[in-house]
């Protein structure tokens, strides 16, 4: 039976640590992937496994360890040789609530469905708000999709540990004037990420509060399509100040584009929509630059705002130089002299906008308190 990490972290998965009532994979208390290895001589698996305590006299220090080596027994063999080491944490992470106190404001780029562009719009709304002179992070937080890598033509970059405040954080990759990371800088571009709920969520935790993200402006979350773990993890953990809706006019687009405006509305959530975004507006061919065709529909998400009472920040068409650029790693907003990089930056004017009047007009957001 072949034995892969992943086998491992859902084990540990299994295993509460008495310290925060959680597994240890929640715990963020798995210092690195396990180490997993075949012994030739004697056909055994060997696992090795550090896990993090937050100092050496910690009380549930031996029965944790015993608990880890009994799971891994469980799940994966008894004959299965495990080693289990521990480390301790020089400095403790900040609490939720007081995560990224350099951070002005942090916006939360969403839509109800995956193919509407909503990566490429981050992307540039990122790189827009950078030209404009502010400080700009950008989080990648589809844990299963990762795309920003790629887009920011950072693919084979990976980032490195720097010592600050006693701790050791992650520096992110600086692009395009954007502070960038991403779980795709630590997998393979092509393999696959096949991890559960408990998993994602506590990589996507450690790229926000062991990351040192220094002062920024503007930190724009590209979340993943629809409504999931990974939102409530973000909403959880950030107080995020408002959310960016991307749709196309289609209508089916539309529905769902709803149902993340409702994900936001929530009574338990209210976080405020910042505005609505139509991407793929129309359709302009590069050898007509004046025609315009609607083949998604016309107008639909303008209508939507109009019907939600919100703003719509821009209208993105669709041109073959967008998808070009992003697969190339040269986003459109790093050009102003064409017609979709002055698009985007249109839209990063309306976002600094619509950030201030909520900042005048409305408390600032509290974080979410969900059970289960």
């Amino acid at each position: 039976m072949e034995l892969y990490p992943k086998r491992i972290m859902e084990a540990l998965a299994t295993v509460t640590y008495a310290g925060t009532k959680k597994n240890l994979v929640e715990s963020d208390m798995v210092a690195d992937t396990p180490v997993v290895t075949l012994d030739e001589a004697d056909g055994r698996w060997k696992v090795k496994v550090v896990l993090t305590f937050p100092r050496d006299t910690d009380p549930f220090l031996k029965s944790t360890v015993k608990a880890a080596e009994a799971a891994i027994h469980y799940h994966c063999g008894q004959d299965v040789d495990v080693t289990v080491t521990t480390e301790f944490r020089s400095a403790p992470r900040p609490e939720v609530g007081k995560l990224l106190p350099q951070v002005k404001n942090i916006i939360a780029v969403s839509s109800g469905k995956g193919g509407v562009g909503k990566s490429t719009v981050a992307a540039n709304l990122a790189i827009a708000l950078a030209r404009l002179g502010y400080r700009v992070g950008l989080l990648d937080t589809d844990i299963f999709g990762p795309s920003m890598p790629k887009m920011f033509h950072v693919e084979d970059i990976r980032p490195y540990a720097v010592e600050k405040d006693g701790r050791q954080l992650i520096a992110p990759v600086e692009q395009y004037g954007v502070k960038l990371l991403s779980i795709g800088f630590f997998v393979g571009k092509d393999t696959a990420t096949l991890w559960r709920g408990g998993m994602a969520t506590s990589a996507l935790k450690q790229l926000i509060a062991d990351a040192d993200w220094g002062e920024l402006d503007y930190f724009i979350l590209d979340t993943p399509p629809g409504t999931s773990d990974i939102h409530l993890t973000l909403l959880q953990t950030l107080a995020i100040t408002g959310a960016v809706i991307v749709s196309t006019p289609q209508q089916v687009a539309l529905a769902d584009a709803r149902k993340g405006i409702d994900m936001y509305r929530n009574d338990k959530v209210n976080v405020p929509i910042l505005g609505l975004v139509e991407n793929m507006a129309w359709f302009t061919p590069a050898e007509l630059p004046d025609n315009r065709y609607y083949i998604f529909g016309r107008e639909g998400t303008k209508q939507l705002a109009t019907e939600m009472g919100l703003p719509l920040l821009a209208q993105i068409p669709l041109v073959q130089s967008i998808c070009d650029n992003g697969d190339k790693g040269t986003p459109a907003a790093l050009d102003e002299n064409t017609a979709t990089g002055q698009a985007f930056l249109a839209l990063a004017q309306s976002v600094v906008t619509v950030v201030r009047r909520r900042n005048a007009e409305q408390p600032p957001t509290q974080i979410v308190g969900m059970e289960g």
